[in-house]
């Protein structure tokens, strides 16, 4: 019997990839560094913005003095990005409002930060279906480490075989499987709500 569903966010609840990379980039420039189309798909897509600065520092010369402030930016700039173009999505309130008829819990598991994640959820207007939000502070393993989502069952108090996690890209679904979790593949956030109803609604 399931009794939980953990949901990852870019590309599974909200579409919001192409903001975290652009936001990036953005910060980025301010000291004349990018990381190309081709880098980020390739490289950098997957990991937090703390490990792609680690990554830039090593790979590009990225003075180690500048992570903080990129950083700070980079989330400045995924705020304005969240402001600028969230939508409210009347299939995932339809989705989360029947899981939650069925006393299902439900999680966010991601590798933003928490202050990103609440803002995305709350202008989609789906905030207030969440038991339990797990960001990369959450954490001392980021994903591909399955510990977000080991650390989400135990806060909830279910066991894998009760829980489902919705995932869409190689490394989050290469964390939620070390999970022993039941895991339902992805390829956008508008494929969700046609799979959640297919296999528990």
């Amino acid at each position: 019997m399931i009794k939980a569903v953990l949901f990852d966010m870019d590309w599974v609840l909200i579409d919001a990839r192409e903001w975290h990379y652009e936001a990036l980039n953005k910060a980025l420039w301010l000291f004349g560094f990018t990381i190309t189309r081709q880098e980020h798909e390739n490289y950098y897509d997957w990991l937090p913005t703390h490990v792609k600065l680690k990554r830039l520092t090593e790979e590009k010369w990225l003075p180690e003095c500048l992570h903080k402030f990129i950083n700070q930016m980079k989330q400045q700039y995924t705020v304005d990005a969240i402001y600028n173009n969230s939508i409210v999505d009347f299939s995932k309130q339809v989705m989360l409002k029947k899981l939650k008829g069925k006393k299902i819990k439900i999680g966010c598991c991601s590798n933003a930060v928490k202050n990103s994640i609440e803002m995305m959820l709350n202008k989609a207007m789906i905030l207030n279906y969440f038991d339990l939000i797990l960001s990369n502070e959450d954490v001392k393993e980021s994903k591909p480490s399955p510990q977000i989502y080991e650390l989400a069952m135990e806060k909830l108090w279910v066991k894998p075989e009760e829980t489902i996690i919705v995932e869409d890209s190689p490394h989050w679904i290469e964390a939620a499987t070390k999970s022993w979790a039941k895991v339902i593949i992805v390829n956008n956030a508008t494929e969700v709500y046609s799979w959640i109803f297919k296999d528990i609604l």
